[in-house]
């Protein structure tokens, strides 16, 4: 009798255990689901605070570029300064040499993660006028050791 009754236990719990584990995994798969929209609408907030934090450094800088009249206004656009970049020649190095800013700066403009300031934009417009000979000697002007 004693055989009997701890089988029908062990039955009784293995039932129980398979029904807990439907129910658990059903649970699971919510939860998981659920974190994973929390991530993606965390991120979207991310994004939409930089975006503000973009627009709001914008404004002024778009304000006080349309009083001045120093000059023809400059336009930037990332991919046109990635095709100069290539055009002259020039790794992003040797561009950020010129333009006396970092590598790291240049592909920050060809992607389009920023923007160049004014004397950036004026300088970026010398270059263009350079063509690729006048780039090379200039590289080689400035980087060439000064002989005493």
């Amino acid at each position: 009798m004693a055989n009997f009754a701890s089988q029908l236990k062990a039955e009784i719990s293995r039932i129980a255990r398979k029904e807990i584990r439907a129910e658990t995994q059903a649970l699971k798969k919510a939860s998981a689901q659920y974190r994973t929209d929390i991530a993606a609408l965390r991120r979207r907030i991310a994004e939409q605070d930089r975006v503000i934090a973009r627009l709001r450094k914008g404004k002024p800088v778009v304000e006080t570029s349309r009083t001045s009249e120093e000059g023809p206004q400059l336009r930037f656009r990332a991919d046109g300064f990635a095709n100069l970049r290539k055009k002259l020649g020039l790794s992003a190095a040797d561009m950020g040499k010129l333009l006396g800013v970092s590598l790291q700066t240049v592909y920050h403009w060809e992607k389009g993660q920023s923007k160049p300031r004014a004397g950036q934009m004026q300088r970026i417009a010398d270059v263009r006028k350079l063509g690729k000979r006048g780039a090379a000697v200039h590289l080689a002007s400035s980087t060439a050791p000064k002989l005493t």
